[in-house]
């Protein structure tokens, strides 16, 4: 059986999941611990570190947001995750490859950066994200790993505060695409769903709800991603 390989809180990985039940795809979600996912996808034959991870039936191997929207549409073409007309699939293509480069890392840069200042967040993500008990001995346990994490991330407290600082700019963007009707139509593409789980993590930020939350980007988040857990605020 084809298998999504994922981690808890992986806004890329609800991408590929959305995508591969939208176009009604038979596959197993195989959820694997955060901060350990490396190795298990080592293990299994993978070239990358990063989820999502598909591996189908005869054993080829898929990563990465984009790479599975494409072999989704080749299974599928009438999922409707790209256009048929050659002008609007570029549209959505470039939308989508905007949302995987540009906005897509924003809320991993914030979320690890605040992992590594705050032991209460390390606690926050020990209960919701982690399989093991004692959240409060996980979070010290993960102490001294979460600076590779955020180093990997390129998450600095310089990065993430401009992140802050050109998240209304993206948000302009991502209501101009709406209104372009290049997404939010009547069928999810794959800039989306690429998109639209990203917003929706931002959404869940405690303290970045009220900059999204009345936009019309914030409710193409909830219809792409109607739940999600609330990120606290550290």
């Amino acid at each position: 059986m084809l298998r999504i390989y994922t981690i808890p809180l992986s806004h890329p990985s609800a991408a590929a999941l959305g995508m591969a039940r939208q176009a009604g795809l038979e596959f197993r979600e195989v959820s694997l611990p955060g901060g350990l996912h490396p190795i298990v996808l080592r293990a299994r034959g993978f070239r990358a570190n990063t989820v999502p991870a598909m591996r189908d039936d005869d054993g080829t191997r898929t990563q990465g947001s984009l790479s599975i929207s494409r072999a989704v549409h080749r299974r599928v073409p009438a999922a409707g995750l790209f256009p048929d007309e050659p002008g609007e699939r570029r549209a959505v293509e470039e939308a989508e490859r905007w949302g995987e480069e540009v906005l897509q890392p924003i809320p991993r840069r914030l979320i690890r950066r605040r992992l590594r200042d705050h032991l209460a967040m390390r606690e926050w993500f020990a209960e919701v994200a982690s399989p093991f008990p004692a959240p409060k001995v996980t979070a010290r346990a993960l102490t001294p790993i979460v600076p590779l994490f955020v180093a990997q991330a390129g998450a600095t407290a310089a990065r993430v505060e401009r992140d802050r600082e050109d998240l209304p700019g993206h948000l302009d963007h991502v209501d101009a695409l709406l209104a372009a009707g290049t997404i939010g139509g009547e069928t999810l593409n794959a800039a989306d769903w690429q998109i639209g789980t990203t917003v929706r993590v931002l959404l869940a930020v405690e303290d970045l709800a009220a900059l999204i939350e009345h936009r019309p980007a914030g409710a193409h988040a909830r219809r792409v991603l109607p739940d999600h857990p609330v990120i606290p605020a550290p």
